[in-house]
């Protein structure tokens, strides 16, 4: 009778990247590697500012139009006469907000003019009555200093620095419009073309992540106007209710504000106070902020869960964090951007293996508790 031996344990053989010293350090390179081309992708964005924030503006608008765009091209409407028609809308909107901005600065400069006098007065009778002397001699020392400065070379430098910034701003939408124009003209075409080198479940993905995109940022861009709107029109008639100056200007800021979240209705809101108070007095500046918070609460209570819906399902401390980040890299153009741009991200990452399957990494787990007391 043979004894059959039991085979010898074969011991893995080790390294100083298998330990896990070594697979430490292989997801630390890993990491500084992802770091560095993320940093070198936003440097060339940033750096070729004048080129992506139009396109990808242009991008958000054609993702906003493009339901409008395919509802008149099933209807039989020629593909280039609805292109035309969802571009000269865009077109029409945009220079009505600015007509509206001229005629209303225009007609109600003088008495714009009137109250930034009376305003300058009370401040300056405020400061008089402050625990802290100020004299009339140190009041005029600031005014001389303001003067001296506009008068100066800096002064000029920073003139041209903004004839520079207003000329960028025109190559900009003008660069905006045209490849609005093609996106929504041939964007399907171009997304194909795009795809091209990939195949079978490539392919899928791809095309699932250019839908959930699409689908995000129109969404948002649609959902976003449609809450703006209402802010615009319900602060805007509760000041002019009030009889406060600027009234179609400070409802045209609550309007572009509100595509801000979080800090977007405090701009607009703290704006409308300041208003009032220099032309009516603090009283009815009270009951614009009073105005302001009522309008916040109802859009943020009924209206963005009815018309966002989950387009949006961003936390909280994420939008807040994109929005620093957009700040700081692209001032307010960047704040605008950062959380369709967020929200357009996290959707690619929850068709990425599937209609309704998220990334593995994202999947989630275990039931997310939260700690009572």
């Amino acid at each position: 009778m043979h004894l059959r031996r039991s085979p010898t344990p074969v011991t893995p053989r080790t390294s100083a990247w298998t330990d896990p010293y070594g697979r430490l350090a292989t997801r630390c390179l890993q990491t500084v590697l992802v770091v560095v081309v993320l940093g070198g992708i936003v440097t060339a964005a940033t750096t070729l500012s004048l080129v992506t924030i139009p396109v990808l503006i242009a991008l958000i608008v054609a993702s906003a139009l493009h339901p409008l765009v395919g509802w008149l091209r099933r209807h039989g409407v020629p593909s280039a006469l609805a292109t035309a028609a969802a571009f000269v809308a865009v077109l029409a909107v945009l220079a009505g907000i600015g007509w509206l901005l001229v005629a209303a600065v225009v007609g109600q400069w003088s008495a714009l003019q009137d109250s930034a006098v009376d305003g300058l007065q009370q401040v300056q009778d405020l400061l008089h009555e402050l625990p802290i002397r100020v004299t009339d001699g140190q009041i005029e020392d600031a005014v001389d200093g303001v003067v001296d400065f506009v008068t100066s070379a800096r002064f000029g430098a920073g003139a041209i620095a903004g004839i520079s910034a207003v000329t960028n701003f025109v190559t900009g939408a003008v660069l905006m419009a045209v490849v609005l124009f093609f996106f929504l003209k041939d964007g399907p075409a171009l997304w194909e073309f795009l795809l091209r080198p990939f195949v079978g479940a490539q392919y899928e993905r791809a095309r699932r992540v250019g839908n959930r995109v699409v689908t995000t940022l129109g969404g948002y861009v649609r959902g976003t106007a449609a809450v703006a709107a209402f802010d615009a029109v319900a602060i805007g008639t509760g000041l002019a209710v009030l009889g406060v100056p600027l009234t179609i200007p400070l409802a045209v800021v609550a309007f572009v504000t509100s595509f801000i979240p979080m800090i977007g209705a405090p701009i607009a809101g703290t704006l409308a106070a300041l208003v009032t108070l220099v032309s009516l007095g603090p009283v009815q500046a009270v009951v614009v902020v009073a105005i302001v918070v009522l309008v916040n609460q109802v859009e943020g209570n009924f209206l963005q869960p009815v018309l966002m819906g989950k387009t949006l399902r961003l936390h909280g401390l994420v939008i807040l964090v994109g929005l620093t980040a957009g700040t700081v890299l692209g001032g307010v153009t960047g704040a605008l951007l950062a959380v369709p741009l967020i929200a357009a991200a996290w959707g690619v990452v929850q068709v990425w293996d599937g209609e309704d399957e998220p990334a593995v990494a994202w999947r989630q787990k275990r039931r997310e508790t939260v700690p009572v007391g």
